[in-house]
């Protein structure tokens, strides 16, 4: 009873703060670029924060962290790792500045609305809204993932009551606020996040006879080839099949919409320094803290609940018992962390869904011109739409378990599109030779990689028979998702070489952002002699 009542105090605290924060924000979200970007003057605080918590949601902390780190153990970590160095710090180097510069000379406020004026065609900003309206649906409704079983370590109460109220409260404040609200209450969300995971892997170290008894005891449980030490390993039993988890979590972030977006509205040059350092810290404790809390679940393995057709446990499963194990403080601490993180990536992909739907296939499609007031009211139209949706597609999914499409939907959604935006967008960035036809290519190759796969995995076909490395590739939706991203990366330079290159004046206007002189203070530049 005392969790109930401290995690109930906790959540109407925090869901208030929620709310006072989107009322309190509404008068920036009165144009499109204040809704969509903030005004484009977001420091670096908020914005390293709103990159980070759109990044870690409730799918990382209980899905994946579970799933991770019952299969590979302590190595698992490497995963963060891999999400702080690549995820985030490169992400920001090599995207921050130039995405923000071009974004803007562009006057393009969707991914979508940047390959159509980077490129020159409309057609391709079409294709590429309908590639996001299609996967990140179901990618929004995953978020929801993981709060049933968290919610029943404290409250007794139907799993679509919270989806309801976690769906309503993210509603009222990206309404009201857009991304100023978003951005703000990120960084709140983003502050419980860095408190919280610290606290539970504390506890659960502890809860374990400290770090080194945890690791001895994980060391002396058996793996396939191994009599012992696999789990307590510097790379785990399976390297290979890490690496690729390591490739998508990290690399994937480069060519999703709701996580380049940060870019565009960050405010100035110092910002993107301080926002790298802040973002790539924020990452290697959120998502690092994570996946090493992940990798002492088999420690539990006489508590999960497990699959009786495939012998593994329900990976969403192996988080919540490693808590329920905790004192009552941590819990209810836990249950608004997940909450938080959930609610953050919720905002971050409605408020992308809504804008690049509207900007970017009702606004160009109609005939007479939206004016910033009309385009705002039906963004907030359809950020209802989309997490209505959202919210429907998780509630059925739990109700009828044996609607294995949507489940499998969720899980190459990522893939999709990182695959499809990754490669086009970097060198769109970089290189003035990138072609249409190129771009076309990419996105059918990045969509194609995932239906085949959620094919395969629906039909429950058996790909031990294709050959080593097709069998490896579609052995699941993360193999085939990493090969998605690294394939686009080799498909659009290639392509780019034998098609029509766009003409010399185009790219060199294109490009000429890059060159704009702009005076700085000598002690950020030295003059030249």
């Amino acid at each position: 009873m005392t969790t109930q009542i401290l995690s109930a105090i906790l959540l109407v605290v925090f869901f208030a703060l929620m709310v006072v924060v989107g009322v309190r924000t509404r008068k920036s979200a009165s144009d499109v670029s204040g809704f969509v970007l903030g005004g484009r003057n977001v420091g670096p605080w908020l914005t390293a924060f709103a990159f980070g918590t759109s990044y870690f949601s409730a799918v990382i902390f209980v899905g994946y962290a579970g799933q991770f780190g019952w299969l590979y153990g302590m190595s698992a970590t490497w995963a963060g790792i891999g999400n702080a160095l690549i995820g985030s710090l490169l992400a920001w180097n090599i995207l921050g500045r130039r995405t923000r510069i071009m974004t803007q000379a562009l006057d393009a406020k969707t991914m979508p609305d940047f390959f159509g004026k980077r490129f020159n065609s409309v057609p391709l900003k079409v294709a590429a809204s309908v590639i996001v309206f299609i996967f990140l649906i179901p990618y929004t409704a995953s978020l929801y993932n993981g709060l049933s079983s968290l919610f029943g370590l404290v409250f007794d109460i139907p799993y679509w009551v919270v989806i309801i109220i976690m769906a309503v409260l993210t509603g009222i404040y990206v309404i009201f606020g857009g991304y100023m609200a978003t951005a703000v209450n990120d960084f709140i969300q983003g502050i419980i996040m860095l408190f919280g995971i610290s606290a539970v892997i504390i506890a659960v170290v502890k809860s374990n006879g400290g770090l080194l008894e945890a690791a001895k005891s994980l060391s002396e449980i058996p793996a396939d080839g191994w009599e012992s030490g696999a789990y307590s390993s510097f790379f785990g039993p399976d390297p290979l099949a890490l690496l690729f988890v390591v490739i998508l979590t990290s690399l994937g972030t480069w060519g999703l919409p709701q996580m380049v977006g940060k870019f565009y509205a960050i405010k100035s040059e110092k910002d993107i320094h301080k926002g790298t350092v802040i973002s790539t810290v924020f990452a290697f404790i959120v998502a690092g803290g994570c996946y090493f809390l992940g990798g002492f679940g088999r420690l539990y393995a006489d508590r999960v609940s497990y699959n009786d057709a495939t012998g593994l446990p329900y990976f969403d499963t192996i988080v919540p018992t490693m808590l329920s194990t905790l004192p009552e403080v941590i819990i209810a601490v836990v249950i608004v962390l997940v909450l938080a993180a959930s609610m953050s990536t919720l905002s971050s992909l409605v408020l992308t869904s809504s804008s690049t739907f509207t900007l970017d296939v009702i606004a160009p499609a109609r005939k007479e011109e939206m004016s910033e007031k009309k385009k705002v009211f039906v963004m907030r139209l359809f950020i209802v739409f989309f997490i209505a949706v959202s919210a429907a597609i998780a509630i059925i999914k739990d109700t009828f378990p044996g609607i294995t499409f949507i489940a499998q939907m969720m899980g190459v959604s990522w893939g999709a599109l990182a695959g499809a935006f990754l490669a086009p967008f970097l060198y769109g960035l970089y290189w003035k030779k990138v072609t249409k036809p190129s771009v076309y290519v990419c996105f059918v190759w990045g969509c194609f990689i995932a239906l085949f796969q959620l094919v395969i995995t629906l039909a429950k076909i058996d790909v031990s028979s294709w050959g080593t490395i097709l069998s490896f590739v579609f052995k699941s939706s993360i193999n085939s998702g990493s090969v998605a991203m690294i394939g686009g990366l080799l498909i659009v330079p290639l392509v780019s070489l034998i098609t029509k290159k766009p003409t010399k004046e185009d790219a060199d206007a294109m490009f000429e952002c890059f060159n704009k002189k702009v005076s700085v203070p000598q002690k950020d530049s030295l003059e030249d002699e």
